[in-house]
């Protein structure tokens, strides 16, 4: 039989060029500026920037000297520990709900993903000084003043945690349940009707179809909302190193080797995510 010949589309990287360009010029430039700085002590004079080559020690300084990166990075990691799966939980569950046959379904959708659109940093900075980001007379709660007693302890202490940012928990909620929404709308409703048939109850069905259906899913808004998480503009870490970039002892120099700190960090907790979740979805679902 004759092969057909597609012809390449060279089209393609016409209209692809300008993203190509910007990213080339906007991030993959500055980002290797970065790296280059983060070796170096960064003076700021008159007659422009001068580097001076110190080797790791803007490294050692971040681990050895500065306290407060290694003591934002400890509590960063408890939060990430604790507010990725509730809102993955809570995200879950709410889709559940809306792909349900309701009235005002496609304005519940509206009001969940409202926050998103209005998450920008400065705007939660005002509600969280307004105190509209957590909940009304919470310290009035049994349950709270019996956390409050014993914070210090593991459970009470993830407990308190999650009462007195649970708005702002839920607040990242919204891009996760339209994306489980849209996979719970692709499963074959055939597949129901086949296990209702055999005679399995919703539960089975939720762990034994809904779930399995899912899981990428799943695993796409985990690693979502530990970027999101990550990259908040209220992120502490974050505003630690804006705060080093001016600073006489550390300045830019120092702010790249945090920067890059940050990143490995991210990066790495990433893959085991990635790892940890892929391998358990081979073992169950397999």
């Amino acid at each position: 039989m004759r092969k057909i010949q597609l012809k390449k589309p060279s089209f393609a990287y016409f209209f692809i060029a300008p993203w190509i360009i910007g990213f080339l010029a906007f991030t993959a430039l500055p980002l290797v500026y970065s790296l280059y700085l983060s070796f170096h002590q960064v003076s700021l004079t008159t007659e422009g920037i001068r580097t001076s080559f110190v080797s790791w020690d803007n490294f050692r300084y971040a681990f050895t000297v500065d306290g407060v990166f290694v003591g934002y990075l400890t509590v960063f990691f408890r939060e990430l520990l604790i507010s990725v799966p509730i809102i993955i939980v809570f995200s879950l569950l709410i889709a559940l709900l809306l792909n349900q046959n309701i009235r005002f379904r496609g304005l519940f959708r509206t009001i969940f993903f409202l926050p998103v659109i209005i998450a920008s940093g400065p705007v939660l900075k005002e509600l969280q000084d307004m105190g509209v980001t957590t909940i009304p007379s919470i310290e009035e709660v049994f349950i709270y003043s019996m956390a409050s007693n014993n914070a210090d302890s593991f459970i009470p202490g993830i407990l308190l945690y999650v009462l007195d940012n649970i708005i702002m928990i839920l607040w990242y909620s919204g891009v996760q349940i339209l994306i489980f929404l849209a996979a719970l709308q692709k499963i074959d409703r055939q597949i129901y009707e086949a296990a209702m048939i055999d005679g399995a109850s919703a539960w089975e069905i939720f762990w034994k179809v809904t779930l399995p259906s899912i899981f990428p899913m799943i695993v796409v808004n985990t690693i979502y909302t530990i970027v999101a998480y990550s990259i908040f503009s209220l992120n502490p870490i974050i505003e630690h190193i804006k705060a080093q970039m001016f600073e006489l002892e550390t300045g830019f120099g120092y702010a790249s080797a945090l920067s890059w700190v940050y990143f490995i960090v991210i990066g790495l907790i990433l893959v085991l995510v990635f790892v940890m979740m892929n391998s358990q979805s081979k073992k169950r679902y397999a």
